[in-house]
């Protein structure tokens, strides 16, 4: 998802509150805040390179608001106590409509916070001027510390313009662990082995559906079943073909594609496999995505795939780990030696070189920001930042995600409809999805119909 999804992801998600301390920068613990030594270990230090900015300020701006905007205020609390310089938060409902309008007016904020790539290029092409270049510090710990993909999907004409901030891991399936120890199944570790599994559950459960499934979301309907088309086409075409699809060096009803959302219908349009406890094929689309899982608890369905920041949307109280009542696992490829990954994230975007603008962007890049952020949030928050304290995840899912963002054997692909034109990304592709769901158009239909839709040079 991008802002279009992700921000809608981050207001559907409570983040955990914390006061910071800073131990080590001259702050104290207190015992009546159970949250007061969260930062303890911070040493300033690590600060020394930013030089002394007393009195500077930055603003920040972002679609990040209250109550999920505390955890990122928290995690300013070492820069600012260690460098003296005052970060100024503000979130907005509107924000992507409304950086532009800013940025029009001249009157930008010095960095911004944008939740897809597509945005980045958008404002590169329209206000070369203003935005700015990575600064070159944070230039070099994307470099030391992330996959390179991560600057690739945050450059524009090998220009680098955002810096990786959060992440998270999209391809994933979501099962009862009781249920599959009791039924006596294991883990997939190849596609073959899903599809296997998922006919053994056919004929071991007659009244139980093997998937549940659902591409609600309001406004935004369709889209989760982007995120299935992408995954199989970076399983069943390989990556280099998913960006020339993603870039639009091949048609979008490419036959590579349409064997993709072919692939795809495997599972979401056979009435065999779906749609547990919710109805056929048909009410896929109308079941909300936060839903859609439910019945997996319910004892209706056994796997539904979605990404890691599902693990917000179960009931509260929900034992979510490895033996407990509901689980992930990673989507396989078409072999155990293929490891593609499909992704979301933000990115931060500055528009000011001053010295204290550039340090705030390094310091988002860094390790440190990465373990104080991990630990102002809690569970549902993750870095594709391979030099924070992993042990500082909170959430089994948010270490297995973090596990694949920076193994280095992982074949990282930024979500492809944050990458494409926002009328197709967000506009003809997801209308076509719902399409092939209800009433059940062919792939090569919608497919056809996304095609013509591509915005001309």
């Amino acid at each position: 998802m991008p802002s279009r999804k992700i921000s809608r992801r981050l207001l559907a998600m409570t983040a955990g509150m914390a006061t910071v301390t800073l131990a080590a920068c001259g702050g104290s613990s207190d015992d009546s805040d159970p949250m007061a030594d969260v930062t303890s270990n911070v040493d300033c230090a690590d600060f020394e390179e930013y030089g002394d900015l007393d009195g500077k300020s930055v603003s920040v701006y972002t679609s990040i608001i209250s109550p999920e905007d505390q955890p990122h205020i928290d995690s300013y609390a070492p820069f600012e106590t260690c460098t003296g310089a005052t970060v100024e938060y503000e979130g907005s409902r509107d924000f992507e409509a409304q950086l532009q309008v800013r940025l029009q007016a001249g009157n930008p904020p010095d960095v911004a916070y944008i939740p897809q790539p597509g945005l980045i290029a958008t404002i590169a092409d329209s206000y070369p001027d203003v935005i700015q270049e990575v600064s070159p510090a944070a230039q070099s710990n994307v470099d030391e510390f992330y996959n390179e993909a991560w600057r690739t999907y945050g450059s524009v004409d090998e220009t680098f313009y955002g810096a990786p901030l959060g992440a998270n891991a999209k391809s994933f399936v979501w099962y009862s662990p009781t249920a599959f120890s009791d039924a006596g199944y294991e883990i997939p570790t190849t596609l073959d082995e899903l599809y296997t599994l998922t006919d053994q559950m056919v004929a071991d459960n007659p009244d139980i559906k093997p998937w549940c499934a659902g591409i609600e979301s309001g406004t935004a309907t369709g889209w989760p079943a982007t995120d299935w088309l992408e995954d199989m086409m970076l399983r069943t075409a390989g990556a280099d073909v998913y960006d020339q699809w993603v870039a639009h060096e091949i048609p979008f009803d490419d036959p590579a594609v349409v064997t993709a959302l072919d692939e795809a219908g495997k599972i979401l349009k056979n009435d065999a496999y779906v749609n547990g406890g919710l109805g056929g094929v048909e009410s896929i689309a109308s079941t909300s995505f936060g839903d859609a899982g439910y019945p997996i608890q319910d004892g209706n369905c056994f796997m539904m795939r979605q990404a890691s920041f599902y693990q917000a949307q179960w009931p509260e109280g929900t034992d979510v780990s490895e033996d407990g009542e509901v689980f992930a696992f990673y989507l396989p490829g078409e072999t155990t030696e293929e490891s593609p990954l499909l992704v979301g994230g933000e990115f931060t975007v500055a528009f000011a070189d001053r010295p204290e603008v550039q340090a705030f962007q390094a310091y988002l890049t860094s390790p440190e920001w990465s373990d104080v952020k991990a630990q102002t949030t809690g569970a549902g928050w993750i870095s594709a930042n391979s030099g924070m304290d992993a042990d500082l995840l909170v959430s089994p899912i948010d270490r297995l995600s973090y596990d694949l963002l920076t193994d280095e054997a992982t074949e990282v692909r930024f979500d492809g409809s944050d990458l494409m034109p926002a009328a197709v990304g967000a506009g003809t592709l997801w209308t076509a999805m719902t399409k092939w769901i209800a009433p059940g158009d062919s792939s090569e239909s919608v497919l056809a119909e996304v095609e013509a839709s591509w915005p001309s040079e």
